[in-house]
């Protein structure tokens, strides 16, 4: 029988990407489910759907940010998510960052990179958009923070985060975190409960 698989769209600009990432591994180990990232760039991603960040997108809606941010301390609370810590340099440009994380694979690198990645957005406030913070956080996790960075201009990686991107809005995806289940498209991180149920369907 084959293994459903989950495909998380990731960018790690995204708080909510973070927090969906820390709990999907657990969820995949109890349905037997593969669960592969997938980067995708959310700044490409918004040009290409014509969607835009939630901070702009409902600005002028009342209540609508407010509850955005009760939704993410319940979340929070819900999984223990204690670690987890608002960027005090929010929003930072990623495009390093997940160009970084294309070469990482490459390099057989990037459970630890996105570990580090992770760590640095939303658990320790770097700013991670920052050339000498890049490195510093890499190299502290083990990485070769200089040579990840080298390989963030090289035009072979620049074309395979793009065409990610543009996969993933062929795909369906407008916005981050968005899931994939076998092909069956979820976005946000409260569609735990609607993505547990596909996987309990297919066992």
């Amino acid at each position: 029988m084959t293994r459903p698989l989950i495909e998380l769209v990731f960018d790690f600009a995204s708080p909510n990407a973070y927090l969906l990432w820390q709990v999907l591994p657990d969820l995949a180990q109890r349905h037997d489910a593969d669960l592969r990232l997938v980067p995708c760039l959310l700044g490409g991603l918004f040009k290409l759907t014509g969607n835009q960040a939630p901070m702009n997108a409902f600005a002028g809606i009342k209540g609508k940010l407010e509850y955005e941010a009760l939704e993410t301390r319940r979340f929070i609370a819900c999984h223990g998510l204690t670690r987890f810590s608002m960027n005090p340099h929010f929003p930072i440009n990623t495009l390093m960052l997940m160009r970084g994380l294309v070469a990482a694979r490459h390099r057989g690198e990037d459970v630890a990179y996105v570990a580090a990645g992770l760590a640095g957005m939303w658990e320790d406030g770097r700013k991670m958009d920052d050339p000498a913070t890049f490195v510093a956080v890499l190299d502290a996790a083990g990485l070769d923070g200089a040579a990840l960075l080298a390989a963030t201009q090289d035009a072979g990686i620049k074309a395979e985060l793009l065409a990610a991107t543009e996969a993933a809005a062929a795909r369906g995806a407008f916005g981050i975190p968005t899931v994939f289940v076998d092909g069956e498209i979820y976005f946000g991180k409260e569609r735990l409960a609607q993505i547990e149920a596909q996987l309990a369907a297919s066992r």
